[in-house]
């Protein structure tokens, strides 16, 4: 299952039953939007000291645009997120079939990811082709990139996480991480001196790439439209570019 998400998903537990739904005018009138995220995942958020990660700065924007203020919901999975009752989660995959056990509704796309290799800068590695029998590649346990990558006969090196393949690779224990730009790109601004050379993903391969939207928890048609024409003016005059490029992340746009 792809995931960008910072949520760890436990199979065990179960969903919980529909939440009520939060329309726009409840919103407005509690004065209120609450945002999902996970306490301890920078560059996505954190729950306390700066920078707060730019889930929360996007969030606080967002929320301005609707009129309203942000409140932040701290969850460790995806399955917490209807009893902790907030309304949105950002930067989550905009495809159906990949949200079919959240159940959230998507807004519109706001930029494009996937995985990609980072590789230590000097590195021969051009691209996902380029990668054979003798170069080892950290992926994350149980990802769709593991699968794909596996199939090629190229040795692997599983992690928990993608920072600890990062670090693996400025090391120089293996040869390249399959990774979201996003976590490559964050990992080159906090380690300056010895930055790591981000591949360009490979279009070509469907299942390693997506769209990014806001995941929202059964809201009415209201909020979707709503939300989609802020994140259309937030787009629009840079706010959304911005904000990721103060986390060292270039976003690039929706297909």
């Amino acid at each position: 299952m792809k995931a960008i998400v910072p949520v760890i998903v436990a199979a065990a537990i179960g969903l919980p039953g529909p939440a009520q739904a939060r329309t726009l005018d409840a919103i407005r009138a509690s004065g209120v939007i609450g945002l999902c995220a996970h306490p301890n995942s920078l560059p996505f958020a954190r729950k306390s000291g700066e920078p707060p990660g730019f889930q929360v700065e996007l969030g606080q924007v967002m929320a301005r645009e609707l009129g309203v203020a942000l409140r932040l919901d701290w969850i460790i999975t995806q399955y917490q997120m209807r009893s902790a009752g907030c309304d949105i989660l950002l930067d989550v995959i905009a495809d159906r079939e990949a949200q079919g056990e959240t159940r959230l509704r998507i807004s519109k796309p706001y930029y494009r990811t996937g995985v990609a290799l980072a590789v230590p800068s000097s590195s021969p590695l051009t691209s996902f082709k380029s990668l054979n029998e003798t170069t080892k590649v950290g992926v994350q346990v149980g990802s769709i990139a593991a699968m794909i990558i596996g199939q090629r006969r190229v040795p692997l090196s599983t992690f928990g996480f993608e920072s600890d393949s990062l670090e693996a690779v400025s090391n120089r224990e293996i040869d390249a991480a399959a990774v979201t730009p996003t976590a490559a790109s964050y990992f080159n601004l906090t380690h300056p001196d010895n930055p790591l050379r981000i591949l360009d993903r490979d279009e070509s391969i469907a299942d390693l790439n997506w769209n990014v939207a806001v995941g929202m928890i059964r809201p009415d048609d209201a909020l979707r439209e709503a939300i989609d024409r802020a994140l259309e003016r937030l787009r629009g005059d840079g706010t959304i570019d911005q904000i990721y490029r103060r986390y060292g992340i270039v976003l690039q746009a929706p297909k």
